[in-house]
């Protein structure tokens, strides 16, 4: 499966910016997905997964009541809605697949499959 991010840039403090991940192949329903960031200097780290049907949402707790991670399997996709940004969310953030589970995780390692990146830069 390919994935493609799309939606980073420069918002101030407060603002709310909204990432898009569109996935190739027919098995999309069948993956987990997440989102993932990383800042400079620092390791990546999870930010947000969604269960195959979208019923069942993890979070971060640096991003909880923040951000909110949805999917649309019909059209392969899957979105994270960023509020109330903080400098602090600054990094870049990668959408990524686990084909292999169902379980919702926040380790990188059960994730096989990975976006690009898209930058989202939060000024103060």
């Amino acid at each position: 499966v390919q994935l493609q991010a799309s939606g980073g840039g420069l918002v101030q403090a407060g603002g709310s910016l909204r990432l898009s991940c569109a996935a190739s192949g027919r098995t999309f329903s069948r993956y987990v997905m997440g989102w993932f960031r990383q800042a400079p200097g620092k390791e990546r780290e999870f930010v947000a997964a969604i269960s195959w049907s979208g019923g069942n949402t993890y979070y971060a707790d640096s991003v909880k009541g923040r951000f909110t991670i949805s999917r649309d399997n019909a059209k392969n996709t899957v979105s994270l809605q960023m509020n109330s940004l903080k400098p602090e969310d600054t990094a870049v953030y990668y959408c990524a697949a686990d084909s292999r589970s169902s379980s919702l995780s926040s380790s990188p390692a059960h994730y096989d499959y990975w976006g690009q990146g898209t930058q989202v830069t939060v000024s103060s």
